[in-house]
Formats: structure tokens, C-alpha cells, sequence
């Protein structure tokens, strides 16, 4: 176990230019990284350079033969389920923003039954519940009751709410959830006090902990990633992907995902200062497969069925499916609610389970059983 916290990493290359290594990234070593079987910090660099674009065709290949020898041809789906809108935080980026004049909702218990009711039809058996950062209103106690009633149609739960203590991820674990998703939003210090303005979210060091509070709880899995959009993409795509290194070899039990999320619409109608590029996207996942080979790559709905079709070879071991963001949002009663981000990718599961399993790739609807 490594004897030491993330943030140690981090300050580690705190006066690294990125923009020098990036602009001095020949082909000769894209082309050595590329024909190494384990790869360094160094490989990331080269593979992630604006310079591995033109290398992007040998890269997928390589980033599809590697995910098929790991996870074979399947894909994993689950659903999200949001039971309360309720936050805290002054995020300039996110529909939850609590300065922002919205509907606020919390579901009852009955409501959250009905909720699950409704999307155990769909017949996946993985569920992710989401809430708003509002510990006052979504208390722990609140979320361990979603969980007892999620526990009657679903094998595996997960939540992404707001970050805790290694004591209340304890009593989620004895609960019943076995999956914990916090994304970091931004790695860059500087820039995340500048969209994260109020609210406990503003405590950089308390989030980018939080994974591993999670893994020394137990969670069987946890996912981490950055939003794209806000600062620098080459840098928070290194950050990321150094992240689920630390975290693979520092919690050899544990299972490390990495999600890539853009920017999508949202109430208050943030743009992207950094779009990340379909290319770039694809550049990025494929890095990630090539240096971390055993990681998981979930792409969500808030990406279109099109962009999803093309990049399901290329690395992804997961998909969200018939995503709704409002809280409720599966049944009419709250079908008018405002999305914490506009979906992309609107087909039911059904349909996505057709193009899956037409391209050659096995569903995964159940791979864990609570006990």
C-alpha cells in the first residue's frame, strides 16, 4: 500500500510544464509508447500530446485488442436514478446550482419505490443513485432507506451524492451499496475555486480524498473522473488517468473506473471554455485503455447514440441506459422537473441493448449479488 494520499502526486508535478512536454512530443515516441506492453507516466504524456493525433486509427486499434483481452466483448448497463435536487453548492456549471430558481425536490419512500418499480422493467440490475449536494435534506440516514428499497429489484447499488466521512460510507456499505462515483470536476486547484464559488464542494483537498475514504470503507468499485469543459484538457486528462493509477495500486481490491463527461446544457446555461473534441475524446479513452489496461471506461448518455455507436469498440466497458436527470424523472408525475443536464442519448434500453449485442458484444445486466 502506498504510503501516501493523492495529493502528494499531485504536488509532485505542480511545476511540470505540460505545455513544453506536449509541444516536444515527437512520432518516434508516440511510436515507442505505442509498442511497449507496460507503459509509464511518461507513455500517458506522449499518448495524450496534441502530437498522437495523428496516430489516433493505431491507437483505437490497439485500445479495442487490449479491452478485449481484459473484459471481453461485454458491456455493462445500469441506470441512474435522481431522488433529490436539493444543494448547497454554487456550482457555475451544474443545474443543481442552488442560487439557480428551480423546482426542489426530495422523494418520498413511496415515491422512491415507484421510481424503482418503474425502471426495474427495463430489466437492469444495476442502479445509481443520485442526489444533490444537500447533506441537511438528503441525510445519510435518507440515502441508506433509498438503498434498503433499491435492495428489492436491484443486485447492485452505487451512489453519487455528495462526498463523506469513512464512517457514513461504512453504513452505506453495510447498507447494501457496493459502488461509490465522485468526479473531481477539475484537478486544477486554481480553476476549481473559480467554478466551485460556495457550499462544501469548495474544500478541494475533502473532495479529491474522497475516493479513498471510499475504497477504506469497502466499496466494491469506484468511479472518478473530470468534467471537460472547464479547464485545460490535456492536463486533467493526465491528472485522471494518474488518479486510477494511485488508486489500482494503492486498493488492489477495489475496482477503478474512469468516466469522460462534457459539458452538456444546463440550467444557467454554462459554455464549455475547453470543448473537448469527438477526436479528442477518443484519443483520451484510448490513452486511458493503453496505460491503464484493467480500468473501467464508462460513457453516459449525456454523449449522443451516434458518438456512443462509434466509440463502443474502442474501450468502453460501460453504459448508462434510458438516463432521466430530473429528479423523478420516470414517471409523468415529474416528467416537467429540471435535469441536472440536458441527455444526449434518448433510446430505450431496448434499443441500445440491439445495437450491443448486433455489433457483437455480450449485455451484462447482473455481475454481483448483494448478501
Amino acid at each position: 500500500m502506498l504510503n501516501c494520499d493523492f495529493r502528494d502526486l499531485i504536488n509532485k508535478y505542480e511545476n511540470f510544464d505540460f505545455e513544453a512536454y506536449n509541444k516536444n512530443v515527437t512520432d518516434e515516441d508516440i511510436r515507442r509508447s505505442l509498442n511497449k506492453k507496460d507503459r509509464n507516466i511518461n507513455d500517458l504524456l506522449n499518448l495524450l500530446s496534441d502530437r498522437a493525433e495523428t496516430f489516433i486509427e493505431e491507437m483505437a486499434r490497439k485500445s479495442h485488442n487490449e479491452t478485449i483481452q481484459y473484459f471481453g466483448r461485454t458491456i455493462q448497463l445500469y441506470i441512474p436514478l435522481y431522488i433529490s435536487n436539493y444543494c448547497s453548492n454554487e456550482c457555475i456549471y451544474c443545474g443543481f446550482n442552488h442560487k439557480n430558481q428551480i423546482k426542489r425536490l426530495q422523494l418520498t419512500e413511496d415515491e422512491i419505490r415507484e421510481q424503482m418499480k418503474i425502471i426495474s422493467h427495463t430489466k437492469m440490475k444495476h442502479l445509481l443513485l443520485l442526489t444533490g449536494e444537500a447533506p441537511g435534506m438528503a441525510t445519510v440516514d435518507y440515502i441508506i432507506k433509498a438503498v434498503e428499497i433499491a435492495k428489492d429489484y436491484f443486485s447492485s447499488i452505487s451512489i453519487e451524492v455528495y462526498p463523506m466521512e469513512t464512517e457514513d460510507y461504512h453504513r452505506l456499505k453495510e447498507a447494501g451499496v457496493d459502488g461509490l462515483t465522485v468526479y473531481q470536476e477539475v484537478y486544477n486547484r486554481d480553476v476549481y475555486k473559480e467554478v466551485h464559488l460556495k457550499g462544501k464542494k469548495r474544500d478541494y483537498d475533502f473532495r479529491i480524498l474522497t475516493p479513498e475514504r471510499g475504497a477504506e470503507a469497502g466499496f466494491r468499485m469506484i468511479g472518478i473522473g473530470p468534467l471537460f469543459g472547464l479547464t485545460d484538457t490535456y492536463k486533467e486528462a493526465f491528472f485522471c488517468a494518474l488518479h486510477a493509477d494511485y488508486l489500482q495500486r494503492k486498493y488492489l481490491d477495489t475496482e477503478i473506473s474512469i468516466s469522460l463527461p462534457r459539458i452538456n446544457n444546463a440550467e444557467g446555461s454554462y459554455l464549455a471554455k475547453y470543448p473537448l473534441s469527438d477526436k479528442k475524446f477518443v484519443q483520451y479513452m484510448s490513452a486511458f485503455r493503453l496505460f491503464l489496461p484493467r480500468v473501467g471506461i464508462t460513457v453516459s448518455t449525456r454523449e449522443n447514440a451516434e458518438f456512443r455507436n462509434n466509440v463502443l469498440p474502442l474501450g468502453v466497458t460501460r453504459f448508462s441506459a434510458e438516463s432521466n436527470t430530473q429528479v423523478g424523472g420516470y414517471s409523468s408525475d415529474h416528467s416537467e422537473e429540471t435535469p441536472q443536464f440536458e441527455i444526449s442519448d434518448a433510446r430505450t434500453t431496448e434499443e441500445i441493448v440491439e445495437f450491443v449485442e448486433n455489433a457483437g458484444y455480450q449485455i451484462i445486466y447482473k455481475d454481483w449479488e448483494l448478501i
